[in-house]
């Protein structure tokens, strides 16, 4: 059992800033960098050093059109490494990204405090629903309009942020019921949604406040970014994510999910400055 996760507080005053790590070798920006045992201990070491208050690792990518991989290949590329960092940082922050509830358990074993689901819970409800009522871990509920293998084919809403704020407030109730209160949402930029969906959702953030649970954006590098900058190399999007997050400062952001911490924590000193 996870003795560390029983006492951990986690303070959303000021945004913290959440480290990505992709140990796949398909996802959109990093995949295949850390696909590697020893390249993701080294990514994971660099991001806790650039000042991540969370590390979060994935096995599986979700990138539009990617495909799913089995329960057995995920849990080799993530258990080994989550283990290795607790051993070699006994204090730091993991998150799980997953959507399986047998890495999610391998993971809070080992000693991970949040799992982040991208299917807010739905694909494993059941087997999910068990795991988190034994470990009461951190939950992150994202919305997704689809599957990652066909969610971006031209996605549809009547009322976007109608749709998305009752989607969130169903998944966070349900998750309640269990008798978690643990509890982060994330709009799921990127997620089943076109260039005007992504646009609309971030200039409406305050919308989600009333939610009443810390809100996680996840932009960098994505690929809204590279239609709105004709920048094709996700790797290159850097600047344009922080352009970005500069522009939404005002919103009611508590988790900064990034590949590139040191920017991010760069510009909360800067904003620290210049806002109080």
């Amino acid at each position: 059992m996870n003795d560390y996760l029983k006492e951990l507080v986690l303070d959303f005053q000021i945004p913290i800033v959440m480290g990505i790590v992709n140990t796949t070798p398909d996802s959109f920006s990093d995949g295949g960098n850390f696909s590697t045992f020893q390249n993701a201990v080294e990514q994971c070491l660099r991001l806790l050093d650039e000042g991540a208050d969370i590390i979060d690792i994935g096995g599986e990518s979700t990138r539009p059109g990617s495909n799913p991989v089995d329960e057995i290949e995920e849990l080799k590329r993530t258990i080994p490494l989550i283990t290795t960092l607790i051993t070699l940082r006994p204090l730091c922050k993991i998150s799980i990204d997953t959507t399986k509830a047998e890495v999610a358990k391998r993971a809070l074993n080992a000693g991970a405090v949040l799992v982040n689901d991208v299917s807010a819970f739905r694909k494993e409800e059941e087997k999910m629903s068990r795991i988190l009522q034994e470990f009461d871990p951190f939950v992150c509920v994202m919305h997704m309009k689809g599957i990652p293998k066909s969610m971006q084919k031209a996605p549809v809403y009547d009322n976007l942020e109608n749709e998305v704020y009752t989607f969130l407030e169903d998944r966070i109730k349900f998750v309640q019921s269990l008798g978690l209160n643990k509890i982060i949402a994330d709009v799921g930029i990127g997620f089943g949604k076109s260039l005007e969906h992504n646009v609309t959702l971030m200039k409406n953030l305050h919308y989600f406040s009333t939610l009443n649970v810390p809100l996680l954006l996840g932009i960098s590098r994505k690929n809204f970014l590279g239609a709105l900058t004709d920048i094709s190399d996700p790797k290159e999007r850097d600047i344009a994510t922080i352009i970005t997050h500069t522009l939404l400062v005002s919103q009611p952001i508590s988790i900064i999910r990034s590949h590139s911490v040191h920017w991010v924590q760069q510009l909360k000193k800067l904003s620290s400055v210049f806002t109080s």
